[in-house]
């Protein structure tokens, strides 16, 4: 199975770049916040809450992140503005690593899996169906054969869109009339994923928040109807949010984690703003693991999320 070098110098660039506007926003604030003080006192500890929360941190994980930094000056007596950057950094990188699972290893999927199903979710103009599309490239590039099923039926345009990315990648897509039933298309997919041998399977599904119940019930007559291919799916339900709406990504997945039993998260358009504080929030509050992260426009830009290097780079350089 093909495997993807998280770590190469071509990813640490597309990173580093995809979060300059985020590492500017973020330090900008800082500069001010501790300006004309030589050590780590109440207030600048006040100043880099408010540092945080405004950086789109989210409130519970800036008080996690401002408690720690506060037993850390405790313990260590005396801390210089000058060791905050370091401190920070150390301390956000313990709490993602306390609040998480483990980071994805690259495009892989489970090897006793076959064919691996993942049901992606989110809401309109989020970048989910661009997201299926990369991620149908990249599992393509690591050299699994991966399947589409069009299952936002309701949007002539989403079907469409994922039409032009099975088309751009090389993959086959499975697609019903507009107005089709969602479940059906994806029992078609999976019965001709499970005919050709395919390794992954990846199954839009429609961009609407809606009522909770409805939500609910529509995405688990999906999963009712694949589960009689394969009992064990989805494997995966993704939930793709965009990292550029701050707040808003929080309330989208307090809502879809309610209504649906989410299993990771893909945050995209992180290079487009200064939010991407917002991974380590989301990160950290609804203990799902971010699976990956969007960077840019390229298919090369989707990559496998690593809180160790996010938080490095996030860090660098400053």
């Amino acid at each position: 199975m093909g495997f993807f070098n998280f770590f190469s110098k071509e990813k640490k660039e597309t990173l580093n770049q995809g979060l300059e506007k985020t590492k500017t926003s973020f330090f900008d604030k800082l500069s001010k916040a501790i300006a004309g003080k030589s050590k780590v006192d109440d207030d600048v500890l006040d100043n880099l809450e408010e540092v945080l929360v405004t950086s789109d941190v989210g409130v519970d994980t800036t008080l996690n992140i401002i408690k720690r930094v506060q037993e850390r000056v405790a313990r260590d007596k005396y801390v210089t503005t000058s060791e905050l950057n370091n401190l920070l950094r150390d301390e956000i990188a313990s709490l993602l690593n306390d609040n998480n699972t483990n980071d994805t290893e690259g495009f892989t999927i489970p090897e006793q899996t076959r064919p691996y199903v993942i049901m992606v979710v989110g809401v309109n103009g989020v970048g989910k169906t661009t997201t299926i599309g990369k991620l149908a490239y990249q599992f393509k590039k690591a050299g699994l054969k991966v399947y589409l099923g069009a299952a936002d039926t309701f949007r002539a345009a989403a079907v469409e869109q994922l039409v032009i990315w099975s088309e751009r990648v090389g993959v086959p897509i499975v697609k019903q009339q507009m107005g089709s039933d969602p479940a059906s298309v994806a029992y078609d997919t999976l019965s001709s994923a499970i005919a050709n041998n395919a390794d992954v399977v990846l199954i839009d599904t429609a961009g609407r928040l809606h009522n909770k119940k409805g939500l609910m019930d529509e995405l688990s007559k999906i999963r009712r109807v694949m589960q009689k291919l394969i009992p064990t799916a989805p494997h995966d339900v993704m939930l793709v949010l965009d990292g550029s709406t701050g707040q808003n990504a929080y309330e989208q997945a307090k809502q879809f984690s309610a209504a649906t039993e989410v299993t990771s998260m893909a945050i995209t358009k992180l290079d487009g703003s200064a939010k991407g504080g917002v991974v380590i929030g989301i990160s950290d509050q609804f203990k799902i693991p971010v699976r990956y992260i969007g960077l840019g426009e390229k298919m090369e830009d989707l990559q496998p999320f690593n809180r160790r290097e996010f938080v490095n780079t996030l860090f660098e350089n400053n």
